[in-house]
């Protein structure tokens, strides 16, 4: 269990520290973070609605990463950004980009398709067609997540794949704790969170072997 906790803070403190330095973008994840765990209470409630919510909210996040966040090299960490890319665990750019393309073309397939080849009834109101792109939003999302854990088992391990999908299940109740303060800090125009230069969590490990997320 010691391993586990272990790997599980690297993984955390390795995407604070250097996919989250935009107070913007911090932001925008403690929005998306609470829009989450609407979305967990409402899964199993309405999850065509759940899927609909859940993925305005990873629209929020990745405009944070995408337009706020810096994208040079990364000087308070000294790494480039091509390095931190390269050796990610979780998705990378290139990979949300494409996840990306697979989730807005699920309504034009839909559309062209409006059983998706039997999967549905054919709607018979625009609401139907709605909730149907909400339940394949969210058979895209666990899809992909699922994907990603399957390529961490077979290019890392077992332990890092299980790992990283504990860490993004429970990164809503991390964002608010950890991102709380962001809002005040962007109201005073700090445009980056100076406090990773000096973050430390206690890992001895994460400047050598960095594992990111």
């Amino acid at each position: 269990m010691s391993r586990l906790s272990d790997m599980l803070r690297r993984q955390r403190f390795d995407d604070y520290r250097f996919y989250h330095q935009s107070t913007v973008n911090q932001t925008l994840h403690l929005v998306s973070a609470v829009i989450f765990l609407g979305c967990y209470a409402l899964l199993f409630k309405d999850a065509a609605l759940a899927g609909i919510i859940g993925w305005l909210a990873m629209l929020t996040r990745q405009t944070g990463h995408f337009f706020f966040e810096p994208n040079g090299y990364d000087s308070v960490n000294d790494v480039s950004n091509d390095y931190k890319e390269a050796v990610k665990v979780g998705y990378n750019q290139t990979s949300k980009i494409i996840l990306l393309l697979v989730w807005g073309s699920a309504p034009l397939a839909l559309y062209a398709f409006p059983s998706l080849f039997g999967l549905f009834d054919p709607p018979a109101t625009r609401l139907d067609f709605i909730r149907h792109v909400g339940t394949l939003w969210l058979a895209i999302g666990v899809g992909g997540g699922l994907a990603r854990m399957l390529q961490l088992f077979a290019t890392r391990d077992v332990t890092t794949g299980l790992v990283w999908v504990f860490k993004v299940l429970t990164d809503p109740f991390h964002n608010i704790a950890l991102y709380w303060r962001s809002p005040l800090k962007l109201m005073r125009g700090e445009l980056l969170d100076t406090a990773i230069a000096d973050a430390d969590w206690g890992d001895e490990h994460a400047e050598e072997a960095p594992h990111l997320t």
